[in-house]
Order: structure tokens, then sequence, then C-alpha cells
């Protein structure tokens, strides 16, 4: 079984913005703490998706997108060794991997 097989995606237009959303499937539905408040964030499938991807699928979408929010340690490591994500370059969201990338246009 492929690693990409547990994450699932979803790309939304926002006018012009090309948003990639992916995470560890097994995330979707968790409700993840926001430090000590006592508050939680959702991981919803409505934004992360419930579709199943491959790698090639993506990496090909991140290839596109302006901006990406992307949570879990399997879909960061694919992100890092595609070179979206730097080596460390990831934060925390409730105790779980994440990292939001934003494409700057020159």
């Amino acid at each position: 079984m492929d690693e990409s097989d547990g994450i699932v995606m979803r790309v939304h237009r926002v006018r012009s913005e090309v948003v990639v959303a992916a995470c560890d499937a097994e995330l979707i539905g968790r409700d993840l703490p926001l430090g000590d408040s006592g508050r939680t964030v959702r991981v919803s499938g409505q934004f992360y998706g419930e579709r199943r991807v491959s790698r090639e699928e993506i990496l090909w979408a991140l290839e596109r997108a302006t901006i990406a929010n992307l949570l879990g340690p399997r879909v960061l490591r694919l992100a890092e060794e595609g070179g979206f994500v730097a080596p460390g370059g990831t934060g925390l969201l409730g105790g779980i991997p994440h990292a939001e990338i934003f494409s700057i246009p020159q």
C-alpha cells in the first residue's frame, strides 16, 4: 500500500486563488485542541475533502496551488519530498504536524 493511500484532498477555487487542502484521512472528524484555552477546531471533510488521492495527484495539485493547507505527518512528508515544505518547516495544530503554504507572485 502506498503511503498516500491514507490522504484526502480537496481543491477550492476562490476568485484567483487555488487552495489545496489535504490531510491524513484518519484526522477527518477529529476535534483538535487549540492551546490551553479548552477550544477546539474540527478537521472537516467539507474543507479537506473525503476522496483519497494518490501521491501524484497531491504533487500535481500542489504545483498549481496558490495556497495550501496541509495537516498530518503523511501529507507533510509528501510535501517535503516534493520540495514544497522545508525540513522542519512545519508547526503543530492540536499536536498534529501542520503547514500552510502561500505563493507570492513576483
